[in-house]
């Protein structure tokens, strides 16, 4: 028995890794700019903190990534893209020993990553894709012709 839906997966280390550097490097990039010898004008300053916020949105987009089950479908959130999927589209969901994260096969013969299971979670990620695995076995069946 599953939980009840919806559910998000979601990785917690690398979240945190991610937001704690994110805001380490942009709190830094302001002190920067602050302390920053005088030749730098104030264009300088301002753009070594819109770096430290660029490098803050790159790591956001990582640290976005999640899966999301509901009654309707399977939405897979990685990095650049959201992919959202009938539950009779995905196969099957996979992943060995030493993969960063799980691949979902789908029906019309290609396969996504699902960057919100990530593998160096442990007991966390396989509980996951066990609990993943049920709902595709409960849910990814086509419905009989009536």
């Amino acid at each position: 028995m599953t939980r009840p839906l919806p559910i998000t997966w979601r990785p917690f280390r690398s979240r945190l890794i991610a937001y704690t550097l994110a805001s380490m490097i942009v709190l830094g990039m302001i002190v920067l700019a602050f302390v920053v010898a005088p030749p730098f004008g104030i264009a300088d300053r301002i753009g070594l903190v819109v770096f430290g916020l660029g490098i803050a949105a790159i790591l956001h987009l990582l640290a976005r990534s999640k899966v999301v089950a509901d009654e309707q479908r399977l939405t897979v959130v990685n990095p650049l893209r959201t992919h959202r999927y009938d539950w009779a589209e995905v196969l099957r969901i996979t992943m060995v020993q030493g993969d960063p994260w799980p691949t979902l096969d789908l029906a019309d013969g290609t396969s996504v990553g699902a960057m919100g299971i990530q593998g160096s979670e442990g007991e966390r990620a396989r509980k996951a894709i066990t609990e993943l695995q049920a709902l595709l076995r409960e849910r990814g069946e086509a419905p009989e012709p009536s």
